[in-house]
């Protein structure tokens, strides 16, 4: 018996049954077996779609924050802007206020100095008035016949006046 060659009996029952089991496989197992592939490849179809699906929705959600991020942006520098806009118009208005209310105080000021030199010029009158009618009185009761005697009662009065303040 020769290894390499098959006996025909052999080989003859041997491509009856494997008629029987491909009739029966292909009876039985492959439209098993085709079923779950094609469910299968079904189920990756379905699978695949729902991942674009996803990525698209993804992808508008990307979109929409950064649309909301630069909303955010806008709206913050706005927000700024309108800050240092109030912040100036609040200094400037200070300032202003500030200016007024030194020129009040300059106008009182200048208006209790008016008042307090008035007061001044009619205490130094009133001394003058007070001082030479002292004077009038001294010169009257004094003899003033004389230019010596006129002299010495000059430079007494001086002395006098000038030892008094």
């Amino acid at each position: 018996m020769n290894l390499m060659l098959p006996d025909s009996g052999l080989l003859f029952w041997m491509t009856i049954i494997f008629a029987i089991v491909f009739v029966l496989l292909a009876k039985f197992g492959f439209p098993v077996i085709t079923g779950m592939v094609e469910k299968r490849t079904k189920r990756i179809d379905a699978a695949i779609g729902a991942a674009r699906e996803a990525e698209e929705r993804l992808q508008g959600l990307t979109a929409e924050h950064e649309r909301m991020l630069a909303e955010a942006r806008a709206e913050q520098a706005r927000i700024l802007q309108e800050a240092a806009a109030e912040r100036d118009r609040m200094i400037a208005q200070a300032k202003v206020q500030a200016q007024e209310e030194a020129g009040k105080i300059m106008e009182e000021t200048k208006a209790r100095i008016a008042e307090e030199r008035d007061a001044a010029l009619r205490d130094v009158r009133r001394e003058v008035a007070v001082l030479a009618v002292s004077i009038a009185e001294k010169v009257v009761r004094a003899d003033m016949s004389s230019d010596k005697r006129q002299l010495e009662l000059i430079d007494s009065l001086v002395e006098e006046t000038y030892d008094a303040s």
